[in-house]
């Protein structure tokens, strides 16, 4: 999902309930330097994304990870089960980017890649379709939903495939 959805509290309360890994990969490129240059007009380093999949390689192949990240086209298919896109409506997710402090282009972008469903089109190109979910990211209450409603389907994925 596009930045200020919530995929990083989503993703830490759900490795904690469910007793998986979690990884964010923004947290990991910070680790490990794995960058392959600084874009200056969104102020941000520039993911080597080879580095970061052959970063996780041997994690991901162990199984029960959490990936948290807002893209996703460049992860191996293999690698999910199931992909998570969160949706934020606009007047929230403004608020959200603002407080972090985006603005201009980057605040723009950011809410134009919501409005155009840019990151859920892209998982539905990456992925099988079925395997792809949309959930609302705009309160409290869908945080809790959302986390009922995975945790839901990771014990079904247990039974079935143990």
């Amino acid at each position: 999902g596009t930045p200020g959805v919530g995929k990083t509290t989503l993703g830490k309360e759900l490795a904690s309930r469910a007793g998986l890994s979690y990884v964010n990969v923004g947290d990991l490129a910070k680790e490990g330097e794995l960058y392959e240059g600084f874009d200056e007009e969104y102020d941000c380093p520039i993911l080597d994304e080879d580095r970061v999949v052959d970063e996780l390689e041997d994690r991901m192949s162990q199984g029960g990870v959490i990936v948290d990240y807002h893209g996703c086209d460049f992860f191996p298919e293999r690698w999910f089960h199931i992909v998570f896109v969160l949706r934020t409506d606009n007047s929230c997710l403004y608020d959200r980017l603002q407080s972090r402090g985006y603005t201009g282009k980057k605040l723009q972008d950011n809410i134009q890649c919501e409005i155009f469903q840019t990151l859920y089109e892209e998982a539905m190109l990456s992925y099988k379709k079925e395997i792809v979910h949309q959930l609302p990211s705009n309160t409290p209450e869908d945080l809790e939903r959302n986390l009922d409603q995975i945790m839901q389907w990771i014990e079904q994925w247990m039974k079935d495939n143990n």
